[in-house]
């Protein structure tokens, strides 16, 4: 399957070069994706950036709408996109729709939390006055997500963003990219007003440094390496920018020869 990128409500990248996604178990050709750079990943903040005027202007409930009618998509297309995701990332079928209903939840719970982002009112230090804490959407939000769960944690970032009134662009890993394509074009589906959520596909290090110097972003979301959240937060200092980080954890499991192995496959 060839895939595009998703920029303003259009999907491009037809002519530009592919990148192979090779299903992990088999070392077969899953499909491609345009492997875009600094320009396309350029258009898609501009296309942010000028949505975040009408989106960060809608009512909670109004984004709520949204969020809840993508998230009902995303449990009719269950089997879809778990059928995807383990072709492409390699895990059992039966954890990939787990993960397809456990990222459809971000999307319900932020709905509903966005209605209750609440102020606050001060008491003043003169008589007279009133001290009101208002919450406002920061703007464009830009995600960079990791391969093992290519649905999740777009959701866990993309549900919290939409529902405050930020949009959205998200680099999706080159391993795993199809699902994330799949994601976006259920945002799409789901009505989504053009420029609100945009993907790009490519080099990591291209389309991480336009995202990090960009000065329509300003708030960076990672899920990675510790190493590559260090260098993320230092670029994002020149501009201040604010960001999310969850970092490191790996667990992983190593089979040795005189292992008990249906105890390592239980674990």
């Amino acid at each position: 399957m060839d895939k595009l990128i998703y920029v303003n409500g259009n999907w491009i990248g037809k002519d530009l070069e592919k990148m192979t996604v090779t299903n992990p178990a088999a070392g077969e050709h899953v499909g491609t994706v345009p492997n875009a750079g600094k320009k396309e990943t350029r258009q898609a903040i501009d296309a942010a950036y000028k949505a975040f005027s009408s989106w960060s202007k809608l009512t909670a409930y109004e984004r709520a709408h949204y969020l809840e009618k993508l998230h009902d998509l995303m449990l009719d297309k269950k089997d879809e996109m778990g059928r995807l995701m383990t072709l492409e990332m390699g895990k059992p079928i039966a954890e990939s729709k787990g993960e397809v209903e456990y990222a459809a939840s971000f999307l319900k719970w932020f709905a509903e939390e966005g209605k209750r982002v609440y102020g606050r009112t001060i008491p003043a230090h003169v008589e007279g006055k009133r001290l009101l804490v208002t919450k406002q959407p920061v703007g464009v939000v830009g995600a960079i997500t990791p391969w093992n769960f290519p649905a999740a944690m777009i959701t866990r970032k993309l549900g919290p963003a939409l529902a405050a009134g930020c949009t959205f662009v998200v680099k999706p890993p080159e391993e795993t990219p199809l699902t994330a394509i799949m994601l976006v074009e259920l945002c799409e589906q789901a009505g989504i007003p053009k420029g609100v959520v945009n993907l790009v596909t490519g080099e990591p290090a291209v389309i991480g440094e336009e995202l990090l110097t960009n000065p329509h972003v300003v708030k960076i979301t990672f899920t990675g390496s510790t190493e590559v959240g260090k260098m993320l937060m230092r670029e994002s200092a020149n501009q201040v920018k604010r960001t999310s980080m969850e970092l490191g954890g790996h667990a992983p499991i190593i089979v040795l020869d005189d292992a008990d192995v249906d105890k390592a496959v239980k674990g």
